[in-house]
């Protein structure tokens, strides 16, 4: 064994001219050459991909990183490349590639002269190249960015759930998982995930002692805060984060105009622009650079000195992350977030368009965040704590800080107040996230406490002096403590811990912090009184409803065949102004934004020059692949009138399925004549009371129908005539 440690340590003043390792970088390759599956948990910045490049260099074989990013890969080629000699060492495989550069590729892994290939998981579905990797030998598989295998991780991709099933088809390889963020439900995601139950487990501590945390509530004058903050931090690199590109523009002309010397940086901007802006920032020939998520990858400045949120990220992963650029030479690092509410129920409302499951997952995170920017215990501690470590915020280092910690909030003795939070979530059985249990403190009903009858419990309402905020608070400080834990499988459920029960049998003091009162500034409340809290724009949604009453009423059709509610309410939240921007309103397809949009359009963009409105960034886009494949086959084939049971089952769908694909199909406004199906269900006399029905209706409502014909009709029947009735009224 003792040689082979000279050797590695040989090896790396070889060929990175490092004397020494950094944390547990040695164990890690020591790991890997005993061809163990291996999972490393390593903050960024903490030497991960060194832990694959050293062993790949110094085995037999080509080792295959698998990494989502395409630029980063480039990166570290290029590095790789500049260690050797030979340019072939290292290898990128992904799709910009041309047919010649791929036989290249190949021809230097048969010859033995790579030892780094590089892939996108997308490459590595490919049979061509999974053949070709089977007949040469792989000296493992590296897996970077392993979060994106969970859907818990911040980055989820689905191409990453089928690699293990790929990897098993090269056979026996060790495999080494790698990711810079990792909650313990996110590891164990990916242990599940990569079927490596058995690798052995390197975690780094998250701790980053030099980063000060700071949360600031966000005001109006958000812009004098950042440009006042600048200036007292003068000459010094800092990075600023906002949600949207459009936000990305406006601030960095703000701090223009203000002498301060910034560059924007999003996706938006050309190739060429964005390595002119990032080179500037790395040259420093500009101090800050305003930036979406998508800077910072890959990113190696060691001397950024601030990271200013100007909105709060979706998840705490990404915070970490993102803050995590601070300092990384281990000199001051700031780190000053703003947080209001609204910017949370943004988020929220951007969600409502994914799948139920993504959904589910996206607000745990957010509420995370939540929990993080009002807490009055230390971040550090409570950041660490995420991530699944425990921090002495007494004597641990950089324990000072964070803006909670020297400015504390006051505290009050909430003894009995714990016992009565642990009692009842032990009570209750362990079936319940924070909401019902708050809920069944404060003896307020909902479904789920009446389906387990909770209401009948004589603990129930037995909290009822505080009211639900200060439950929250207080449920989040006794997670941190370690009373209560989040059920891993069931993510959310609240369950006692060991400490918890030892609690309830020898109560104990418990010093609760007074939470913070995150409410917005008076005259903030002044402008957004036109508005209910963060939704829609209550002003412009009754005049787009007048509109499209008017719109109606001059075509002669009832307003919800021009637009329904749920269209409105999101053109009142994106404010749309031209009509391509209407089709990625949700239901309204090209058919209907062409046919009824103009005068929308037109109505919105009048309303916010008059109001100045600032508008949301980038319409969210409609999703496409397989859904959009789904529509054409329906609508390719209802032209040639094939039976819909026929079109169901190719397509895997059941009735209600396929109905619902329909409807989507026509409220977008596209055509569908499915006359020749209705025809065999229901007589001339039968169709025209239906569609005399909808034509009076004030509603499209199905269960109005059903109710209104008492049973002479089903559910199938009345839904198949509405797809009829609007493809003919409104398309």
């Amino acid at each position: 064994m003792n040689s082979n440690e000279i050797d590695i340590h040989k090896e790396l003043k070889k060929y990175f001219g490092f004397n020494q390792f950094k944390g547990l970088q040695e164990q890690v390759i020591k790991s890997i050459l005993a061809k163990q599956n291996t999972f490393v948990i390593m903050p960024t910045g903490g030497g991960k991909s060194l832990c694959y490049q050293l062993p790949s260099l110094i085995q037999e074989g080509t080792a295959i990183v698998v990494s989502p990013l395409i630029a980063l890969m480039k990166n570290q080629v290029d590095a790789i490349r500049s260690v050797s000699s030979e340019n072939g060492i290292a290898h990128v495989l992904n799709s910009s590639l041309t047919k010649t550069e791929i036989n290249q590729v190949k021809k230097d892994i048969t010859s033995g002269i790579t030892k780094l290939l590089y892939v996108a998981p997308e490459s590595l579905t490919k049979e061509e190249y999974v053949s070709f990797l089977q007949s040469v030998p792989i000296s493992f598989v590296a897996i970077d960015e392993a979060h994106c295998i969970s859907e818990w991780g911040h980055d989820f991709r689905p191409e990453y759930r089928n690699l293990r099933h790929i990897i098993k088809q090269l056979g026996n390889v060790p495999v080494i998982g790698l990711t810079a963020t990792a909650t313990p439900k996110v590891q164990e995601d990916i242990l599940k995930n990569l079927d490596m139950s058995d690798a052995k487990t390197f975690k780094a501590s998250f701790n980053r002692p030099n980063l000060f945390y700071e949360v600031r509530t966000k005001t109006k004058n958000i812009e004098a805060d950042i440009i006042r903050f600048i200036k007292q931090n003068k000459g010094k690199s800092g990075i600023i984060y906002c949600l949207s590109r459009k936000k990305v523009e406006a601030i960095a002309e703000v701090l223009q105009v203000n002498g301060i010397s910034a560059v924007p940086y999003h996706a938006g901007l050309d190739a060429k622009t964005r390595a002119k802006h990032q080179d500037m920032f790395l040259m420093e020939d500009v101090d800050v650079v305003v930036a979406t998520i998508a800077f910072g990858m890959g990113i190696d400045k060691p001397d950024v000195r601030f990271v200013i949120h100007h909105d709060i990220p979706k998840s705490l992963e990404s915070y970490y992350q993102e803050t995590g650029r601070a300092g990384r030479d281990g000199g001051e690092g700031y780190c000053l977030a703003y947080y209001s509410y609204k910017d949370v129920e943004k988020l929220e409302k951007f969600m409502a368009g994914k799948p139920v499951a993504e959904q589910e997952i996206g607000f745990a995170l957010l509420q995370e965040v939540v929990a993080y920017a009002e807490t009055s215990i230390s971040r550090r501690k409570f950041l660490l704590h995420y991530f699944g470590e425990e921090f002495d915020s007494e004597n641990g280092d950089g324990a000072d800080m964070d803006d909670n910690v020297r400015n504390p909030k006051t505290k009050v003795e909430a003894k009995d107040q714990v016992l009565k939070l642990l009692k009842v979530v032990r009570d209750t059985k362990h079936l319940y996230k924070s909401k019902e249990v708050i809920y069944t403190l404060i003896g307020r009903v909902n479904a789920v406490i009446n389906a387990h009858k909770t209401d009948t419990q004589q603990f129930f309402g037995s909290g009822k002096d505080f009211e639900e905020r200060h439950w929250m608070a207080l449920i989040r400080q006794v997670l941190v403590e370690g009373l209560l834990m989040k059920d891993i499988e069931t993510y959310g459920v609240l369950k006692v811990t060991e400490k918890g029960m030892d609690f309830i049998d020898n109560p104990t003091s418990f010093m609760m912090s007074e939470d913070h009162e995150y409410s917005e500034s008076e005259d903030d409340a002044i402008i957004t009184a036109g508005k209910s809290s963060g939704t829609a724009d209550e002003m412009l949604m009754a005049m787009l409803r007048d509109l499209r009453k008017k719109v109606a009423k001059k075509l002669g059709v009832p307003p919800f065949v021009v637009f329904q509610d749920p269209s409105l309410e999101d053109m009142a939240l994106k404010y749309p102004i031209s009509i391509e921007e209407l089709t990625n309103i949700h239901g309204v397809g090209e058919g209907k934004a062409k046919k009824y949009g103009k005068e929308f359009a037109e109505l919105i963009n009048r309303y916010v020059q008059e109001n100045d409105v600032v508008r949301p960034d980038d319409l969210v886009v409609k999703s496409t692949g397989a859904n959009s494949a789904n529509k054409l086959y329906i609508i390719q084939n209802i032209d040639r009138k094939l039976a819909l049971t026929d079109i169901a089952s190719a397509k895997g769908l059941n009735m209600d399925a396929l109905i619902k694909e329909m409807e989507q199909i026509v409220y977008s406004g596209t055509k569908l004549n499915i006359k020749y199906w209705i025809d065999e269900m229901l007589d001339d006399e039968q169709q025209e009371e239906i569609h005399e029905y909808f034509m009076e209706s004030e509603t499209d409502r199905i269960e109005d129908a059903l109710r209104e014909f008492d049973g002479d009709y089903d559910i199938d029947e009345l839904r198949l005539m509405r797809i009829k009735f609007i493809s003919e009224v409104a398309n």
